[in-house]
């Protein structure tokens, strides 16, 4: 069970690597101030993802999905704890 839930925290991480990325590259296009912005201003990115929702929408739902596998598969990587 400790491989699987490993395995599966690789790919739910790089999921959300492959996601951020991606809203990264939806904030450059919009502006290079806006990428600046989204990268180094904290909650900038909060920010623009409301305010582009639409464009934004899809990547940020499936890094969700993607953090909700990597809660599933850390439960799954911890040892078994027997008293």
């Amino acid at each position: 069970m400790e491989i699987l839930g490993s395995i599966i925290l690789i790919i739910a991480g790089i999921m959300i690597l492959v996601y951020s990325i991606k809203l990264i590259i939806i904030a450059f296009q919009e502006s290079i101030l806006w990428g600046l912005l989204y990268l180094f201003l904290p909650f900038a990115n909060l920010y623009f993802i409301i305010t582009r929702w639409p464009e934004c929408k899809s990547p940020f739902l499936k890094s969700l999905v993607a953090f909700a596998f990597i809660v599933l598969g850390a439960v799954m990587a911890s040892p078994s704890i027997s008293y």
